[in-house]
């Protein structure tokens, strides 16, 4: 007050030193607009102007300032702003935890609460995919699905809602197949996800001759049939000549070895007769049989009860020998002398006593009757 009433007196006093009515406004410049307010508000009579505005004139140091003021007030805390984040729920806000606001939380960073389907994952749930299909791999639970909760969803092509890999639906809720590595029960009978040594493509067992080449087994062809004697053995391996087993209409014999002058040569050939080998007489048909043969000689004998007519020249030179040197035998059984049961699988005791009767002789040389057996040779 003691500042406005000596302003007052230096203006009077320039007024009083000769120039009549003039103030000096020097002072107010600044504040200028406010004294019109004042004076605006006071009406004419308002003298209070000047004090007003040089309470608030910003070149005294003496006075608080209206910036002063709002900072404090600030700093107090009465008035605090607006806005997510604050602690405060404001009207636009869901929520507002403040600094505990997390997108993961149940109050998000945006201020508004946690639900199923806005893409965050929040407290108590297992996914968020932010959309309403229910058969895709988060469902409208916001839990994730899986195999076996009896729901088809996403790459899911079936979901029977258990965990038993031998039905039509298995672990991987996608449709029993062979070769998917599960064993379809009473459907299959193996399955590795692949040819094994144990288990072929198709699922079934390996076995040779069921038409199913497995290579993963040894097998190198299969016919689908257990004929020994065809191009692929019962061992499902090509036949070759040596594997013990004859080659219908390729070899005439094979004895398990390459080695010639045992009967079956390298080339499985008759090399001599083998024992068992039987025939009929050219004219006559009276049977018989080889008892035994080398390179040499042969042992052949009457299969024809009490013996029959024979030509054993013609009989032998078909077994690839010169011709016969003796006969006899009329006292034996086939393949044995005067012995009780014999065979060409189990000859007895190889005699020729000239037995038996020449019956004279033909266009395919000499005639044996009523004999037992004779001798081919070379």
């Amino acid at each position: 007050m003691l500042a406005v009433l000596a302003l007052a007196t230096v203006g009077g006093c320039a007024g009083a030193g000769g120039i009549p009515d003039q103030r000096d406004t020097s002072v107010f410049s600044s504040t200028a607009p406010g004294n019109t307010d004042a004076d605006d508000d006071a009406g004419p009579s308002s003298d209070a102007a000047p004090s007003t505005v040089s309470a608030g004139d910003s070149d005294d140091p003496s006075l608080p300032t209206d910036s002063d003021s709002d900072s404090d007030s600030d700093s107090d805390g009465d008035v605090p702003p607006p806005g997510c984040g604050d602690g405060i729920v404001d009207a636009d806000e869901d929520c507002d935890l403040g600094d505990a606001n997390d997108d993961a939380g149940p109050c998000k960073a945006n201020c508004s609460h946690q639900i199923c389907g806005d893409g965050f994952v929040g407290p108590g749930e297992g996914c968020d995919d932010a959309n309403v299909v229910d058969d895709d791999t988060c469902n409208n639970a916001c839990l994730p699905t899986s195999c076996g909760d009896a729901v088809v969803n996403g790459d899911e092509a079936c979901d029977d809602g258990n965990d038993d890999d031998g039905d039509e639906c298995p672990g991987n809720c996608q449709p029993a197949v062979c070769g998917d590595g599960f064993v379809h029960a009473a459907i299959e009978q193996c399955d590795e996800g692949a040819t094994t040594a144990s288990c072929d493509g198709d699922c079934t067992a390996v076995s040779c001759g069921d038409g199913f080449v497995n290579a993963a087994a040894g097998e190198v062809c299969d016919d689908a049939n257990a004929n020994p004697g065809d191009a692929c053995t019962t061992a499902c391996l090509p036949a070759v000549c040596g594997d013990g087993l004859v080659y219908a209409g390729v070899e005439a014999c094979d004895d398990g070895n390459a080695n010639s002058g045992d009967g079956c040569s390298a080339q499985c050939a008759y090399e001599f007769p083998a024992a068992c080998e039987a025939g009929t007489d050219p004219l006559y048909g009276a049977g018989w049989v080889v008892c035994a043969a080398d390179q040499n000689t042969a042992w052949i004998s009457s299969t024809t009860p009490g013996g029959g007519l024979y030509h054993p020249t013609a009989i032998c030179q078909s077994l690839g020998y010169a011709g016969y040197d003796a006969q006899g035998g009329t006292c034996g059984n086939i393949c044995g002398y005067c012995e009780g049961a014999t065979s060409c699988m189990a000859d007895g005791n190889e005699f020729y006593d000239g037995g038996g009767d020449s019956c004279g002789s033909d266009d395919l040389g000499q005639i044996l009757c009523y004999t037992v057996m004779w001798r081919c040779v070379n």
